[in-house]
């Protein structure tokens, strides 16, 4: 069996690598990218299995804006979002609760940062299974 597809979209490279580790390590075949424009490149040529995409990257908004595109496009809409961000610490505005709401926040998870990776390999499989269902 060919090893699930994981996009990470993140400005910061050192969690991108970190990140990529850590899915690697648990059999993920996991790609980065650095901005929003990247990431969509890769989502529209890779269609990986699951995206984890952070909020904050060149504008405070890039993350919101891209989970809205991409469940527009009718090609990318059902791939799993995972939100990992730091934006609710750093901004003091509470986006967690918002997480799912189909016009505001079009994600299928979401994390704060920093993560455990254990917690975050427990997210991945959850939310890659309810994508099969």
């Amino acid at each position: 069996m060919e090893a699930r597809k994981i996009l990470i979209v993140d400005d910061d490279v050192d969690l991108c690598d970190s990140l990529k580790a850590i899915l690697e390590g648990a059999g993920y075949n996991a790609t980065t990218a650095t901005s929003r424009a990247e990431g969509m490149a890769k989502m529209k040529a890779d269609q990986p299995d699951l995206l984890i995409l952070d909020v904050m990257m060149e504008t405070w908004h890039d993350g919101f804006e891209m989970s809205r595109e991409l469940k527009r496009d009718q090609q990318l809409r059902q791939t799993p979002i995972l939100m990992l961000t730091s934006v609710e610490e750093r901004t003091g505005v509470p986006v967690k609760s918002s997480a799912g709401d189909p016009d505001w926040l079009p994600v299928d998870g979401f994390l704060d940062k920093p993560v455990e990776p254990d917690v975050l390999l427990v997210e991945i499989e959850k939310l890659l299974e309810g994508a099969q269902a």
